[in-house]
């Protein structure tokens, strides 16, 4: 049933491919609208997962996660038009070369084809790749979590309905209500259907699609995210983004996750970041010289605290010598993902800024700002953490390939 649906779903891509601009732009201000009209059934849909998941145990920050409300409805329909109102990467050449020949040798942008894309349990992810795909030229293929699947159910039947508005398949996106392992691990063995696969979400997740896909993968990361606070910060400034980027929304991957301070300033800092994270009922784990600062309600950390992604209103805490052991220790323990610092030292943050391997680095800013939407895609299909084809949050053009176009008169080797 999988590979039926997949194969309806590449034949679809034929007719979309050939689609022109207006009519990608109209089928997504179509889908924005269908959004809106059925914003009362999603929502109704949306409870109903909540309550499952609720049932089912899982935590306030992933509960938060799933949660749709009107206004985040409204914000995915928004996107839908940003998207829509972004330069159309398909078609456009990227340069034109003359050959001592004479051949003229351009290069195209063109679709990558069917993307597969495995997530979790944020239903807002559904909007976003079918909207960044449908613009991209490209089907989509979509396998959300079994939390959300009520929720996705209901977007996608809304998106389906704005596509065929315009007169493209509905097929052209298509969820996969199986949200059992084995239709996961069936994903992973569409070669020859599926051109791409992306997995968003954990680690785990994301790990297992790594080692197990036989459809190649573009590898979303894991968000490992740290916040350096240098000994010359601004310390209301590094106060501020150390709660903005752990507190704002701790269940999404560019939240922060381990906070460093300079060992020079930790005495005064720590206190006034503690202030702040008590608001939400942080629980710190801590080093020793945390602990030694903060008192015995900081937990001890244990070795793993430095590698975990909670996702949850819990963060690692560690003084450090200065920026060497900062950007050591990120570069040991981090995910290729968001990394900051604070400093008022221009030369300290372009020595941070060289140090440091990451898809996004940050000089006196939230990491949180790792975003699609943040900058200025519209939306994102994930934020990659390889170094090949695409690193970062992934827009338009990163759900292209290239052809080589060339231009001859007659020209023969």
């Amino acid at each position: 049933m999988l590979t039926d649906l997949a194969l309806r779903c590449k034949a679809s891509w034929e007719q979309l491919r050939i689609a022109d601009t207006h009519t990608r732009n109209s089928a997504l201000h179509k889908m924005a609208d269908a959004l809106i009209s059925a914003k009362d059934e999603i929502l109704s849909a949306n409870a109903l997962d909540l309550n499952n998941a609720e049932k089912a145990g899982l935590s306030p920050a992933m509960l938060e996660r799933l949660t749709l409300t009107p206004a985040r409805i409204d914000g995915m329909a928004a996107g839908m038009r940003e998207v829509a109102a972004q330069p159309d990467p398909i078609g456009s050449m990227d340069r034109v070369d003359k050959r001592p020949n004479g051949l003229s040798i351009g290069v195209k942008r063109v679709p990558l084809g069917l993307v597969g894309v495995i997530y979790e349990s944020r239903p807002n992810v559904t909007a976003d790749v079918a909207a960044l795909c449908v613009k991209s030229g490209n089907a989509c293929l979509l396998r959300g979590g079994k939390e959300a699947i009520l929720s996705n159910k209901s977007i996608t039947q809304a998106l389906c309905a704005g596509l065929e508005a315009v007169g493209l398949p509905g097929d052209c996106v298509r969820l996969v209500e199986d949200t059992s392992r084995e239709s996961a691990n069936d994903m992973m063995r569409l070669t020859g259907i599926l051109d791409v696969l992306i997995p968003r979400g954990s680690a785990s997740l994301i790990r297992a699609v790594v080692e197990n896909s036989r459809v190649p993968v573009i590898e979303t990361g894991a968000g490992n995210c740290h916040t350096y606070v240098d000994d010359e910060a601004d310390l209301d400034m590094a106060a501020s983004i150390t709660f903005n980027a752990k507190c704002s929304r701790p269940s999404v991957c560019n939240a922060m996750e381990t906070l460093l301070v300079s060992e020079k300033v930790a005495e005064e800092f720590l206190p006034k970041a503690k202030a702040l994270l008590d608001t939400k009922n942080v629980e710190l784990r801590g080093c020793e010289k945390t602990r030694a600062i903060l008192g015995g309600g900081v937990v001890p950390a244990a070795g793993e605290d430095w590698e975990t992604e909670y996702n949850d209103y819990i963060l690692a805490v560690k003084v450090v010598s200065g920026l060497y052991e900062a950007t050591a220790h990120i570069n040991k323990y981090g995910t290729g993902h968001s990394e900051a610092i604070v400093t008022r030292n221009y030369f300290t943050a372009q020595r941070f800024i060289d140090r440091v391997d990451a898809a996004c680095v940050y000089v006196n800013a939230s990491t949180r700002f790792t975003d699609g939407g943040e900058f200025g895609f519209g939306a994102e299909i994930g934020i990659s953490t390889q170094k090949l084809h695409a690193r970062g949050p992934m827009g338009l053009r990163h759900l292209t390939s290239v052809q080589y176009v060339v231009y001859g008169e007659g020209q023969i080797r």
